[in-house]
Parts: C-alpha cells; sequence; structure tokens
C-alpha cells in the first residue's frame, strides 16, 4: 500500500474549492485518466479510469463528508484505495486543498505506475488542473453540502 500526499493552495474561498470537489461528476475535467464518474446517491460514486491505456470500473463509497472541511472515500471494488481531501481556510480568499491517499495498486500496470512514482505525479497533476480549474472559474459548477458521518466502530 502507498500513501501519496499533494497540496495545493487555490486562490478561492474555502466554500468554493469544497463546493466544486463535491461535484463528482467534473472530476474528467479536471484529473487525469478519469474517464467518467456517476454520483449513485448521496454516498455512492462509480468511476470509470484509464491507466495506461488499461480501462478499470469501480464503485466507491464516500465514508465522511463535512462542508468546507473534508470529503473521505473507500473503494467497494476493483483497485483498493482510500483517501481525504480536506480545506483549510488560508483568508477569506485562498484555500488549501489537501490530498491523501492510500492505494494498494491492483494488477500488473498499477504495480509498474506505483513503483514508478507515476501514481503520485499523476496526483500532484490533479491538484494543479484543480487550482487551474477553480481559479479561472472563480465559482462552482454547482454544490452539495451535505453530512456524511464516519460510521462507529
Amino acid at each position: 500500500m502507498s500513501t501519496i500526499t499533494e497540496a495545493v493552495d487555490v486562490s478561492v474561498p474555502v466554500n468554493t474549492a469544497y463546493n466544486q470537489w463535491t461535484q463528482f461528476e467534473e472530476f474528467p475535467r479536471f484529473m487525469e485518466g478519469v474517464d467518467e464518474i456517476r454520483q449513485i446517491d448521496p454516498t455512492h460514486v462509480h468511476w470509470v479510469v484509464s491507466i495506461a491505456g488499461v480501462k478499470r470500473e469501480f464503485d466507491a463509497t464516500i465514508t465522511e463528508q463535512h462542508p468546507d472541511e473534508r470529503v473521505a472515500w473507500k473503494s467497494d471494488d476493483g483497485p483498493n484505495h482510500a483517501g481525504v481531501i480536506t480545506f483549510h481556510r488560508l483568508d477569506d480568499d485562498k484555500t488549501r486543498v489537501t490530498a491523501q491517499m492510500d492505494v494498494d495498486p491492483d494488477g500488473f500496470v498499477e504495480n509498474v505506475a506505483d513503483k514508478l512514482g507515476l501514481l503520485g505525479k499523476r496526483v500532484k497533476g490533479d491538484m494543479a488542473r484543480f487550482k487551474e480549474f477553480i481559479e479561472s472559474r472563480g465559482t462552482e459548477t454547482d454544490a452539495w453540502r451535505g453530512e456524511v458521518d464516519r460510521p462507529g466502530p
């Protein structure tokens, strides 16, 4: 299992950055290799991704979501991964967005990509593209501000 951590400071208020991040179906606009995401219900999403020409589909569950603070998830099937995106207000118009992901590569292609550091580079690029995407718009495409509490023990 590899842990990838990447942060980016975006020049938008924390609620704008958070609101955009909850629009999972927009991820293909700034995430490399994400072909499609479908929001099934408030806590379930279906992903279609391509890694080095290999297409994978999997479902993930939003395990925790608190407006302007964090969104956490874990995969239900397919590549084993989990993560959390946190949002930290730096000032009225600047937010630090931090991604921390635990990835257990599934299959030869993903293992090679992990060993070469390609997954970390992809996340770094995705965060930079998120910054460009949200700053060029100045506003979110939509918002979902529902709460999802972490399941108990």
